[in-house]
């Protein structure tokens, strides 16, 4: 995915709109929308794993350490509650 600018005067944006916002969900391009040659909005596609940065976890490789299914207190940490 690469970052590069595309410049589009406002007009030209809302002819072309929805094929310029898949292009930059496709490709990441950057859109400036300009409005009488002044820059007045950017279009940036979102990174889901921006929005939800959890879900990058699942790739992740998970080891366990212990027993998961040892009891969480030990028998003299019980007596110590009662």
């Amino acid at each position: 995915m690469y970052t590069s600018q595309m410049k589009v005067n406002a007009t030209c944006f809302k002819a072309q709109c929805l094929a310029l916002i898949d292009k930059t969900h496709r490709t990441g391009e950057v859109i400036t929308i300009t409005k009488r040659g002044r820059i007045v909005a950017k279009l940036v596609g979102a990174n889901d794993q921006t929005e939800r940065p959890w879900l990058a976890l699942r790739e992740l490789p998970v080891k366990w350490h212990g027993d998961p299914l040892a009891p969480v207190l030990g028998e003299d940490e019980i007596e110590a509650l009662k």
